[in-house]
């Protein structure tokens, strides 16, 4: 896909990765890009006060807001499901609650949003795409986060159906695996994260590549070739 010209839905657009994609975005010639986010005065004056930029309040376990959001932006070529949520706890003992509202934003939610913006993406002339950001800890869980990993593995299994689903409608479907990037979500947790610069930058790159799947980061790269050779090995990895 021609990221130049394309019109962007970034969810969750206003802070960490998804404030990336949008720079990286405008950056790369989308002629438009809209911004997604719960919180519509949270979005960065500078991306804000971009001519091209569009902001649209969507809180993506609502269906009423998923719908108006789709309403909002007719003309989108590119969805990316950015917006997450995660929550701490192992599998034993978290706390179900949070679980719960992992597995409605991160899976339901993604999942809500792609079905609304199907018409949309139909319409598209030269073909769409959407781009399901994911994670590694879909493929192998991360026992502290438990709940977060199941939440992503559901989304990474809606990401395949998806991908099959829409295929005839001349509808790529990326699925982008990044390993801990340098974001809010991650504060206080000690342990190597990516640039979320770098990582926008490589799933654009698959984006325009046509590549169904990408590993965004250093990290994730080197786990990815470790899950597609053994994918025991990747869960012990993680699991220590």
């Amino acid at each position: 896909m021609n990221i130049t010209g394309s019109v962007a839905f970034v969810t969750g657009g206003n802070r960490g990765l998804g404030a990336r994609l949008v720079t990286e975005l405008l950056a790369r010639g989308a002629e438009k890009v809209y911004v997604g986010a719960r919180d519509t005065g949270s979005v960065a004056p500078d991306a804000a006060a971009d001519p091209r930029v569009r902001v649209v309040a969507l809180d993506v376990t609502d269906d009423a807001s998923v719908a108006a959001a789709a309403k909002a932006a007719p003309d989108v070529t590119l969805l990316v499901n950015n917006a997450g949520v995660l929550g701490f706890g192992s599998v034993l003992d978290g706390d179900l609650d949070v679980f719960e509202r992992d597995m409605r934003t991160n899976y339901l939610g993604a999942l809500r949003v792609a079905r609304a913006f199907l018409p949309a993406l139909r319409r598209a002339s030269g073909g769409a795409t959407i781009v399901n950001v994911l994670t590694l800890i879909a493929l192998a869980p991360m026992g502290p986060m438990a709940g977060y990993s199941a939440s992503k593995a559901a989304a990474h299994s809606m990401t395949q159906a998806l991908r099959a689903a829409v295929a005839a409608d001349g509808i790529a479907v990326v699925g982008a695996y990044p390993g801990g990037i340098d974001t809010d979500m991650l504060v206080g947790v000690e342990a190597a994260k990516a640039d979320p610069a770098t990582v926008a930058a490589r799933i654009l790159t698959a984006v325009a590549a046509g590549d169904p799947v990408v590993w965004p980061d250093d990290a994730s790269a080197g786990a990815g070739a470790v899950y597609v050779t053994d994918p025991a090995a990747l869960e012990r990895m993680l699991a220590g």
